[in-house]
């Protein structure tokens, strides 16, 4: 976004990183601001959101990108999650996201103009065996979120969509990944590499952008081909 001459707002509950990526952008010649947050905790989002507000001046664009990860390991299958595990996932992935765009809302409606982006996941259509809190309740209903404001407030000026990332080699899998996984990983992709950060980076700033402005209610699957079902 910094590079499509975007002014950016970053939210993040790691708040050092946050900063260290907006003095980074900053020295790349961005206008980039962080503020620290808490998914999980509304008053955190209304307060964040506030603050970019009245900052910027106005709201032209809202990415959600974020999930609980700390579950994924221990979550299970239906029998084996306890509701804890459960909830933690729901309030985080889903109703987080709710709470963060319904914070935005208001302000894009009164401009008359606004886009919007949720992070989804191949895991809300793909069977998995493992991993029913990350994958089917949230990540389905981001996708569901994205129709229902896009049918809501479409003819009102809102665009919302959802992006859905296949496996992205991160410098971090990169460096800790064995290359027998890298391989079996790309397996089952119709491209000859593995995705990179800014395969989704550029899906995002498109659909924030108002080159995409006829694009609406819609899941896009960025993921090298590995799946072509809506």
């Amino acid at each position: 976004m910094c590079d499509e001459g975007a002014r950016v707002g970053i939210g993040d509950f790691n708040i050092a990183a946050a900063r260290a990526l907006a003095t980074e952008l900053n020295a790349a010649g961005g206008d980039v601001v962080a503020w620290e947050y808490d998914q999980a905790d509304e008053s955190s989002i209304n307060s964040m959101v506030a603050s970019a507000l009245a900052h910027f001046g106005r709201l032209d664009g809202l990415f959600v990108n974020v999930a609980d990860l700390q579950t994924v390991l221990s979550d299970g299958d239906i029998l084996s999650n306890d509701c804890a595990l459960w909830e933690r996932t729901l309030r985080v992935n889903l109703i987080g996201t709710v709470l963060l765009v319904r914070a935005v809302l208001p302000t894009m409606l009164a401009q008359g103009c606004g886009a919007i982006v949720l992070t989804s996941s191949d895991a809300a259509v793909a069977g998995e065996p493992e991993r029913p809190a990350y994958a089917r309740p949230p990540k389905a209903g981001v996708n569901s979120l994205s129709r229902h404001i896009a049918s809501k407030w479409g003819r009102q000026g809102i665009r919302c969509n959802a992006v859905s990332p296949g496996f992205v080699l991160t410098e971090q899998l990169d460096a800790n990944m064995s290359q027998q996984m890298k391989d079996w990983m790309l397996k089952g992709a119709r491209s000859p590499r593995h995705g990179a950060p800014q395969d989704i980076a550029s899906a995002v700033a498109y659909l924030l952008s108002d080159d995409a402005e006829w694009v609406n209610g819609q899941a896009w699957r960025v993921n090298g081909g590995v799946s072509y079902a809506n």
